[in-house]
């Protein structure tokens, strides 16, 4: 009876010790050097920068508020009126300055593709085209009426992010939570671990946009897009589906400028709009690990042939299976 008390917390201290200095991966391959990817050393840090680029679809809505500041000494030159109260009936308002608004939404696509800077930043280029709506602007019983209300435009813009919350940061900050811990305390040290080693598969990156707006089919053909390139600022989440494909969304904010031509071309309106926006899109890393030529070959996890690594299923799903083999 004595032995079988001292039995149990003597193995339980022995598992405790081992899987202290058992490395996370019972595999052996995520914390040893890595294995190449090809027989060339080029051809090897080729395929490591093609694992930096990733390709992305996204699509999504937006809300856009527009506002002019409206000062003319001749004011019938726009389609600028009054709202009468008989009948609403519309005649030629003659009252200026005006701080005339209007609020309308569109829906955005985009393609395009991005580079991961060592899970630090990333950097892409960005594609879109965007279909929206424009209403009359108006401010009391004034309003400033457009030709048409509907427009079509074409957006290509560079992004620039900086990853401020993923796995890598979030073991660091339980490395921070648990400091004042002892190395010998087992039991927190233990929890410590398992909780790094947890798959987390969060994302977060703040991003700024930097490109240029092109109306393709406009609203008004008065309406000119300014030739200024316009700014965004946004947030994006990532969720990882696998190593190699990820779902994202994207909330941003932009500033476009425009003017608004008289009709004898005498003077112009400079107006803004405010865009708020968010898209929702799947990204796919390009994989630069070679699929397993071996068909014979069951293993679903990254592994080696001759020395070369290879993985054993799709990019669709996870490579590095730590607890066992499944499809």
């Amino acid at each position: 009876m004595k032995f079988q008390k001292l039995f149990l917390p003597i193995l339980f201290l022995l598992i405790s010790v081992t899987s202290y200095g058992q490395d996370d991966d019972i595999f052996g391959i995520a914390k040893k050097p890595k294995i190449p990817k090809s027989e060339s050393s080029v051809g090897n840090a080729t395929r490591n920068l093609i694992e930096m680029f990733s390709m992305e679809v996204s699509g999504g809505s937006a809300f856009h508020q527009t506002k002019m500041p409206f000062y003319s000494t001749a004011p019938t030159l726009y389609p600028l009126y009054q709202v009468s109260d008989l009948g609403n009936q519309l005649v030629l308002a003659e009252e200026n300055p005006l701080n005339l608004k209007g609020n309308k939404y569109s829906l955005p696509i985009s393609a395009g593709f991005r580079i991961n800077f060592f899970n630090i930043l990333t950097a892409g280029l960005t594609y879109g085209q965007e279909y929206g709506k424009i209403g009359p602007l108006k401010e009391n019983n004034q309003i400033f009426l457009f030709d048409g209300t509907t427009y079509k435009a074409t957006k290509l813009y560079l992004s620039g992010g900086l990853i401020v919350w993923d796995a890598m940061k979030r073991a660091k900050y339980l490395n921070w939570r648990y400091r004042n811990f002892s190395s010998s305390n087992r039991y927190m040290q233990s929890e410590l671990r398992q909780r790094v080693r947890q798959y987390y598969p969060w994302r977060v990156v703040l991003e700024g946009d930097y490109g240029f707006f092109f109306m393709r089919e406009t609203f008004d053909p008065r309406v000119e897009v300014s030739e200024a390139p316009f700014v965004g600022y946004g947030i994006r989440l990532e969720r990882d589906l696998s190593e190699y494909a990820k779902l994202f969304v994207k909330g941003s904010m932009e500033k476009r400028e425009f003017t608004f031509s008289a009709s004898n071309f005498s003077e112009v309106q400079n107006f803004g709009q405010n865009y708020f926006g968010i898209q929702m899109g799947l990204a796919f890393v390009l994989p630069g690990t070679q699929r397993c030529p071996i068909k014979s070959c069951g293993v679903v996890m990254k592994h080696a042939h001759n020395g070369i690594e290879f993985r054993g299923s799709s990019i669709f799903k996870f490579q590095n299976r730590k607890i066992g083999q499944w499809r």
